[in-house]
C-alpha cells in the first residue's frame, strides 16, 4: 500500500513478489497463521483481493487514472475475483460428491460403479492455484507502468482471466453424473449386500484422533490370526489413512446413523480397543457380546476406567489386571474378567542373559505428558534430561536409543521443550563419539557392512513404496475403497520386508552410535529387541517391556518413594526405581553389564507371569479360547431371546447350515450363559437391526 500511494514501481513489485512468496511458504508448511488470518477476516481470498486492488490503486496514483488500462485493470480484477465463486463451488461439489458414506478395504465393492477421480493437480490445494493466476495480470500491468506501453498489461489481464475460465471449464466435465459416486443410499446397499454374504463373526471397533492410530493397529495382527470370519470397523477417515496393512476386511463408517443402519447381525463378538463416546453406537446392539481389550496394559488409571463395566467382560493380559479392577473398585464385577495374555507380544525375544554387543544399548521410552499436569504422568519433565545425561556420562560407554511417545508434546509446551532438548543431547553425544578415536577401529571395521545395508534399506523402502501404493497419490478414498482388496501375497512379501528393513536398519549404524527414534519405524518391540535394558515410566510400555525378561528402570517422578510406589504401581515391583536425579542408574547400568549383579532377575520373572499370564498356552491360543467361549454365550443369549418372542431361531445362526443344532450346541456350551442371557435382555424396542 506505502508503495502504490507514494508512487514507486520497484518498491511495490518487491512488495508483492515478497507477499506471494510468503502465502506460498506458509501454505506448505501448513503454518497456524493461515487458518489464523481467515480467523480475523484476512483469509486466502481477500489477501489476494487487496494485492490485486493496490494494483489498481498503484495504475491511478501513476498518472493513468483516465487511461484505458486502468479501467481494463478494474474490470479485469473484478471478473476474476467474480470467478473465484463458480470455481469454489465446483470443487466443494466434486469434493462432497467423490466421498462415500463409507470407506472400505478388502471389501468388494464392485456391484457399485466408482469411476476415477478428477487429476489430483485439479482439487489439491485448488484455491491457492487459482488466486496465484493474478500473477500474470500482476506481472503485465507493472511492465506497462514502466513502459508506458498498454499491450503488455492487456495480456498479462487476457492471460490471467484466460486462465481462470479455463480452469473452470477443465473441472466441468467431472461434474457430470457418470463421473460422480452412486448416492450414500446405493452405498450403503451395497456394504449390507457386501456383509450379508461375508457374515463377519468377530469385530474390532475403534474411534479415536488419528495420533491414536495405533492403539488399532497393534491389534492387526491378532485379528489376522483370529479364526472366523474378523471384520474392522473405524469411525474416523483420518484412522482410516494411519491403519496398518492388513488382509482383514476394513470399514470406516464416520455417521452414526449409517452405522447403526448396517446389518451386523451376525457379528458375536465386538473387540474394543479404547474407551471414548463412539463405542455407544455399537454397545447399544443386545445381539452381541461387548469386550473392551484396550491398548496396553499399566497402572495408570486409565486401565481401570469405570466405563470399562459397559461391557460384557475386560480381558486382561494376566492377574495383575484382575488385581487392578478390584483394588479399584469401578463397578467391574470379577466374573467379567477373563486373563487372555498378550499376543501382540509374539515379537518380543526373551532375555538370553548376556548384552547383545560389547557397549550395551539402554532404551529411554517415556510416556507423554497426559491430560494434566500432575507429575506422575510422565518421567520427560522432570527427570528426563537427567536420566539421559546420566546414560550419556557414565563411567563405561552406553549407546542411548531414545523413542518417545508419539503424544509427547502435544498438549504440553513444556513438554515439548524438554523434547527438543533430550533430542538435543543425544544427537550432540553421537557428533562426538562419531568424531572420537576409541570408536574409530570399529567404524572402519564396519563401513563396508553399514553401507551395504544402508543400499538395502533403499531397495526395501522403495519396495515397500511401491506396495504400499505411496506412488500413487492421485487417487482419492474412493477409489481406494474401490481398488483396496485382500491380497495374501503381497501381505506376506510385506512382512518379510518389514522384517528385512528392521534388520538392515540396526546394521546400518555403528552398534555405538545413539540414535533418537520418533517415527513408527523401527517399530518400539524391535527396539525392546535391541536393547539390553530399558529406562521408562508408569505406561504399558513397562508391561510389554517385562515380556523380555531384560532389566528396566522406572522413575519415581512424584517422589513418592520406592516402597509407595512399589505398592501403587505392580509393574514396578521388579524395576530399578529412579528418584528424578536418576542416579539409580548405576544398577541398572550394573546387572546389564554383569548377570550375577542382577539382583531383580528372580523378581521379573515372577512379575513376568504375573502381569502377562503363563508361557503355555500361548497368548494367541487364549485369545481364541476367550473368543469362542464368548460367542456361544452370544449365540445361546440370542436363542433364549428368539424363543421367549416366539422368532424363528434360524435367524441367529451364523452358518447356512443346520442353525439349530449350532445354536443348541452353543447354548449347551455356553453352560449357564442362558441365565446371563436373560439378565441382559433390554431395550427390546430399540430400532437396532438384528
Amino acid at each position: 500500500m506505502l508503495a502504490a500511494i507514494i508512487p514507486n514501481l520497484w518498491f511495490f513489485a518487491a512488495a508483492a513478489a515478497v507477499t506471494y512468496l510468503a502465502d506460498t511458504y506458509l501454505h506448505q508448511r501448513g503454518s497456524y497463521l493461515v487458518n489464523r488470518l481467515a480467523k480475523v477476516r484476512a483469509g486466502l481470498s481477500i489477501r489476494f483481493l487487496i494485492r490485486q486492488m493496490l494494483l489498481v490503486l498503484l495504475v491511478a496514483r501513476s498518472g493513468l487514472g483516465e487511461d484505458r488500462i486502468f479501467y481494463v485493470t478494474v474490470v479485469m480484477v473484478l471478473m476474476f475475483y467474480a470467478l473465484q465463486a463458480p470455481h469454489g463451488a465446483i470443487v466443494t461439489l466434486l469434493r462432497l460428491r467423490r466421498r462415500l458414506p463409507v470407506v472400505t478395504r478388502n471389501i468388494d465393492l464392485t456391484g457399485i460403479r466408482i469411476p476415477d477421480a478428477p487429476p489430483r493437480g485439479l482439487l489439491n490445494r485448488s484455491a491457492e492455484k487459482m488466486l496465484h493466476l493474478d500473477v500474470f495480470a500482476m506481472v503485465g500491468v507493472i511492465i506497462t507502468l514502466q513502459t508506458r506501453d498498454n499491450i503488455y498489461g492487456f495480456a498479462g489481464l487476457g492471460i490471467s482471466l484466460f486462465l481462470a475460465v479455463g480452469y473452470i471449464a477443465a473441472l466441468l466435465p467431472y461434474l457430470r453424473p457418470s463421473r460422480l459416486v452412486p448416492n450414500a443410499e446405493k452405498v450403503l446397499t451395497a456394504v449390507d449386500g457386501w456383509l450379508a454374504e461375508y457374515r463377519p463373526t468377530v469385530m474390532l471397533y475403534f474411534s479415536g484422533s488419528k495420533e491414536s492410530a495405533y492403539q488399532v493397529n497393534m491389534w492387526l495382527d491378532t485379528m489376522d490370526r483370529l479364526e472366523g470370519r474378523p471384520l474392522i470397523v473405524l469411525r474416523e477417515r483420518a484412522i482410516a489413512q494411519q491403519l496398518g496393512t492388513t488382509d482383514v476386511p476394513v470399514l470406516c463408517v464416520p455417521g452414526g446413523v449409517h452405522l447403526m443402519n448396517l446389518d451386523l447381525s451376525t457379528v458375536r463378538v465386538a473387540l474394543y480397543a479404547a474407551n471414548v463416546g463412539k463405542n455407544i453406537h455399537m454397545l447399544r446392539v443386545p445381539t452381541m457380546k461387548h469386550v473392551f481389550i484396550g491398548h496396553g496394559d499399566s497402572d495408570k488409571l486409565a486401565s481401570v476406567n469405570p466405563y470399562s463395566k459397559a461391557y460384557d467382560e475386560v480381558w486382561t493380559a494376566g492377574r495383575a489386571g484382575r488385581d487392578r479392577y478390584a483394588l479399584a473398585d469401578v463397578g467391574v464385577r470379577d466374573e467379567d474378567i477373563v486373563e487372555v495374555g498378550r499376543p501382540q507380544l509374539a515379537p518380543i525375544q526373551p532375555y538370553s542373559g548376556a548384552q547383545r554387543h560389547a557397549v550395551p544399548t539402554v532404551l529411554y521410552a517415556p510416556t507423554w505428558e497426559g491430560w494434566d499436569d500432575n507429575p506422575g504422568n510422565t518421567s520427560l519433565l522432570l527427570a528426563g534430561e537427567n536420566i539421559v545425561k546420566r546414560l550419556l556420562n557414565a563411567d563405561s560407554p552406553v549407546r542411548v536409543l531414545y523413542k518417545p511417545h508419539p503424544f509427547t508434546g502435544t498438549r504440553s509446551a513444556k513438554a515439548k521443550a524438554v523434547h527438543e532438548r533430550i533430542i538435543a543431547l543425544v544427537e550432540k553425544a553421537a557428533a562426538e563419539r562419531a568424531t572420537d578415536a576409541r570408536w574409530a577401529k570399529e567404524s572402519a571395521g564396519l563401513s563396508a557392512d553399514r553401507t551395504a545395508a544402508k543400499a538395502e534399506l533403499a531397495r526395501i523402502s522403495a519396495r515397500l513404496g511401491e506396495l504400499m501404493g505411496a506412488a500413487d497419490t492421485g487417487r482419492d478414498e474412493a477409489e481406494q475403497s474401490r481398488d483396496s482388496q485382500a491380497d495374501p501375497a503381497r501381505q506376506e512379501e510385506l512382512t518379510r520386508l518389514r522384517r528385512e528393513w528392521n534388520g538392515a536398519y540396526w546394521r546400518s549404524f555403528g552398534w555405538w552410535e545413539h540414535r533418537v527414534i520418533t517415527g513408527s519405524e523401527p517399530a518400539l518391540y524391535d527396539c525392546f529387541n535391541e536393547s539390553d535394558a530399558m529406562v521408562s515410566d508408569i505406561s504399558s510400555v513397562v508391561s510389554d517391556f517385562i515380556a523380555s525378561g531384560k532389566p528396566y528402570a522406572v522413575t519415581d517422578s512424584a517422589e513418592l518413594g520406592a516402597e509407595e510406589f512399589k505398592r501403587q504401581n505392580t509393574a514396578v515391583r521388579a524395576a530399578v526405581i529412579l528418584t528424578n536425579s536418576a542416579r539409580e542408574l548405576d544398577e541398572l547400568l550394573a546387572a546389564v553389564a554383569d548377570p550375577a549383579a542382577d539382583r531383580l532377575a528372580d523378581e521379573r520373572r515372577e512379575l513376568k507371569r504375573y502381569l502377562l499370564g503363563p508361557d503355555e498356552p500361548t497368548s494367541m491360543e487364549q485369545f481364541e479360547a476367550a473368543t469362542q467361549a464368548l460367542s456361544a454365550k452370544s449365540l445361546a443369549r440370542n436363542a433364549g431371546v428368539e424363543q421367549r418372542l416366539g422368532e424363528p431361531e434360524a435367524a441367529a445362526a451364523p452358518d447356512d447350515s443346520a442353525p439349530s443344532a449350532e445354536i443348541a450346541g452353543a447354548a449347551e456350551t455356553a453352560g449357564d450363559a442362558g441365565d446371563a442371557g436373560d439378565a441382559e435382555i433390554n431395550d427390546l424396542d430399540s430400532p437396532v437391526r438384528g
